[in-house]
């Protein structure tokens, strides 16, 4: 499933695409095809108050922390780095300890509380709020969208209105660096239901619906525990290809620069799950 960083809104999905076998529509136990529509009552803050107390243990080595710094750091040059959708410090906190000076934002105050804690007395600017909007309105030398969360944005215009934004924002010379899966095109419509985890006191189920029209996946992890019930969190993202990126960097005045398949700067070919994107004036 794609799972994205904190995420200003939704975020997540581990092995996207295949996810183990999508179904035309989700039936798990029903009798008959299930009418899937868009998520209702999934918002901005849904994502993050969902995951603030299991991100760090879930997602602490999602990707490669030290490449991301390393990488992060030598496009920044040592300067302003601005992380959208900061989650709990797992990229910010090691690019403040390699001298970049990070301003963060987050729409989850569960997710930033996190990230102030471990951050310790390091100095790191944190913003609760959109990612799109609430961008400050200084110049960075690099903008950094980690792990899927440019797909937390509901629509092709909201990722639009941030490439716009994030433009207006970057130096003559700073770079725009955007890390996310390369989507499945063969991937059917429908649902999926795997497990996710098991231990002795508890399961953790993945449930998820593909809507391939929309370019949208909505999903929930159902948590069962022997003491506390049942849990849901939920996720929804609407994702991109590479191509459309590049698309609506074009739109804002932005240009590919470097495309690799991860942060250790391994070849992007054809058959790559995931892309590293750098794109710059």
């Amino acid at each position: 499933m794609y799972v994205t960083e904190s995420v200003a809104g939704p975020t997540m999905l581990e092995e996207y695409p295949p996810h183990h076998h999508s179904v035309a529509g989700f039936t798990a136990g029903c009798g008959g095809m299930m009418d899937w529509t868009r998520m209702k009552g999934f918002d901005d803050s849904t994502y993050g108050e969902s995951f603030a107390d299991v991100y760090d243990d879930w997602y602490e080595d999602v990707s490669d922390v030290d490449a991301t710094t390393t990488l992060v750091a030598e496009l920044a040059r040592g300067g302003g780095v601005l992380e959208l959708g900061v989650g709990t410090g797992r990229l910010a906190i090691p690019l403040a300890r390699a001298g970049c000076k990070v301003v963060g934002i987050d729409s989850s105050e569960a997710m930033l509380e996190r990230c102030r804690t471990k951050a310790g007395g390091l100095s790191i600017e944190l913003i609760l709020g959109d990612m799109v909007e609430s961008q400050p309105d200084r110049r960075f030398d690099a903008v950094l969208i980690a792990y899927n969360t440019v797909f937390s944005l509901q629509s092709a215009e909201r990722q639009q209105s941030l490439f716009d934004a994030v433009a207006r924002r970057l130096t003559d010379v700073g770079t725009f660096i955007i890390e996310a899966a390369v989507p499945d095109p063969e991937r059917k419509a429908g649902g999926t239901v795997g497990v996710r985890s098991m231990h002795a006191d508890r399961v953790v189920l993945s449930v998820d619906v593909h809507h391939p029209d929309d370019q949208r996946v909505d999903g929930q992890f159902v948590e069962f525990t022997e003491t506390g019930g049942v849990r849901l969190r939920p996720w929804s993202i609407r994702y991109s290809s590479p191509e459309q990126l590049d698309q609506m960097a074009v739109r804002a005045g932005l240009r590919l620069r470097d495309r690799w398949e991860d942060m250790s700067k391994s070849p992007f070919v054809a058959d790559s799950p995931t892309h590293v994107s750098v794109y710059t004036r």
